[in-house]
């Protein structure tokens, strides 16, 4: 009677534990990012009575007979399937579409955790709900190197790009064979100095000869130098001269002398044919000073900022773990994981390549937890509680009944 007693107690500790798990996961049905968890449950010792004996000439043979010593919680295992997505609309929320984890450092741990609901702080480090630093690996002149170590995301603020200076212009189309002598087509083209600055250069064509146009350029309505200074066609309305001058001359308040060629015949071709000219500056190098006035971060985890000289550059780039057993983790706070000997070692590497999984910007990855199955739990958790309770009650009973023997 005492072993019955003793089963139904640890009937009673093994499902109150199961009520623990299961209510840990109905709480957390509205965590970003949380893993259910489920319990299994084992059989424990048993008490052997007798042994088993084999067969003989003159007997059969017998088997054993044991006493089960009660039942123990085998193992609490993290459920990782794929939570719902849930769209934010804010760019540093992240989910992650498949198996993987994004890589978090506080306090000189590092943790990995599903909970990509991360911001910007006031230093441009891209950090945690909870205050860890994402990892990942930082942009220097816009290039990512995923092969170097990983560290915490840092996007320095006032960030911008450097002014860049206009090397070369494209000017192409046809200027009209039926144009008269003096007459004059004009294109223009904002250009930029060693600082940055925009300048508007004119182009003027006019009609010197037959298939023969003379060319001058003004910047910001100053005249500047271009050589050679005349354009000539062939019969065909193809150009015969050279298909590359340069232009100089002009010199910037504060800035370096502007010197940049002009392509008529490589990238654009300029021809001369009839009908209505449609001769045009349509292409330039350089650039102003770019100030960064948005993000966005790609599928692969890339943080591309977007600058206001129409340049897009990459800043950052999110990394992401993948176990060999995600099952061996530990829990930590903050929906993180640590890992454990039977984790297995973190494979840091980008999104999408081996079985790391993509990123989704814009969204959070909701619990996993089913509540239809949680509240199955809670039932069968409940009677198993109750039903060992009934051992522990019919047990007493039986007791007393022989204690009172003596009356």
């Amino acid at each position: 009677m005492m072993r019955s007693m003793f089963s139904g107690v640890s009937g009673l500790r093994s499902h109150q534990t199961m009520m623990d798990v299961v209510g840990n996961n109905i709480s957390n049905v509205n965590t970003a990012g949380f893993k259910a968890s489920h319990v299994s449950f084992s059989e424990s010792l048993s008490q052997v009575l007798r042994g088993a004996s084999g067969a003989t000439d003159e007997r059969a043979g017998i088997n054993g007979a044991e006493i089960g010593l009660g039942v123990k919680v085998a193992q609490i295992d993290s459920i990782f399937t794929q939570g719902a997505s849930q769209v934010t609309g804010r760019a540093t929320d992240l989910a992650i579409q498949g198996d993987g984890f994004f890589v978090v450092e506080a306090a000189n741990e590092t943790t990995y955790t599903r909970l990509g609901s991360f911001i910007f702080d006031e230093n441009g480090t891209l950090t945690s709900a909870s205050g860890g630093q994402v990892q990942g690996w930082v942009a220097t002149n816009g290039v990512v190197d995923t092969n170097s170590r990983i560290q915490s995301i840092r996007i320095p603020l006032g960030q911008v790009i450097d002014p860049e200076e206009t090397t070369e212009v494209a000017i192409g189309g046809s200027l009209s064979s039926d144009a008269l002598v003096g007459d004059i087509s004009r294109t223009s083209i904002e250009v930029f100095d060693s600082l940055g600055v925009p300048h508007e250069a004119t182009y003027s064509f006019t009609k010197t000869n037959v298939n023969e146009w003379s060319v001058a350029v003004e910047i910001d309505g100053t005249p500047a130098t271009i050589a050679p200074a005349t354009v000539t066609f062939d019969a065909s309305g193809q150009l015969t001269s050279a298909s590359l001058v340069n232009v100089s001359g002009f010199t910037p308040t504060g800035a370096l002398p502007m010197d940049f060629d002009v392509d008529f015949g490589t990238a654009l071709a300029l021809v001369q044919f009839g009908g209505a000219p449609t001769m045009e500056a349509k292409a330039k190098n350089g650039q102003a000073i770019g100030y960064l006035v948005g993000y966005s971060i790609s599928d692969v985890g890339l943080i591309e900022g977007q600058f206001s000289n129409g340049q897009n550059n990459a800043l950052g780039q999110v990394a992401t773990a993948s176990f060999a057993n995600p099952g061996g983790l530990s829990r930590a706070p903050d929906s993180t994981f640590r890992t454990s000997v039977n984790s297995g070692e973190p494979l840091v590497g980008l999104a999408g390549t081996g079985n790391r999984g993509l990123m989704s910007s814009g969204t959070l990855e909701m619990s996993n937890v089913d509540l239809a199955r949680e509240f199955t739990n809670l039932i069968i958790a409940q009677r198993g509680f109750q039903a060992n309770s009934r051992v522990i009650t019919t047990a007493d009973e039986l007791l007393s009944d022989l204690v009172n023997l003596k009356r």
